[in-house]
């Protein structure tokens, strides 16, 4: 899997949390993928999710930072107080 944004540790905290494939990391999206990061045991900073998005649109992380920071954060907090 090669997509911007993400190297080789971000690569390898997808493969640990079961994201194999690009289009695993679509059906997805960064928010539950993140989750998906975290609940594997993995410390991703938020970074990592600024990546996922900017990999799923065709953006540098730190545009996405800077423009969809309050977006993806509220989603983020959403889905993971949401009872599973």
């Amino acid at each position: 899997m090669k997509l911007r944004n993400l190297g080789f540790a971000s690569l390898a905290m997808l493969e640990q949390s079961g994201i194999h494939s690009i289009e695993q990391l679509h059906q997805l999206g960064s928010v539950a993928a993140y989750i998906a990061v975290k609940k594997s045991g993995a410390k991703p900073g938020l970074n990592l999710l600024w990546a996922l998005e900017g990999a799923l649109t065709d953006q540098h992380w730190q545009d996405v930072a800077q423009n969809e920071r309050l977006r993806l954060l509220l989603q983020l907090e959403t889905k993971e107080n949401q009872p599973t």
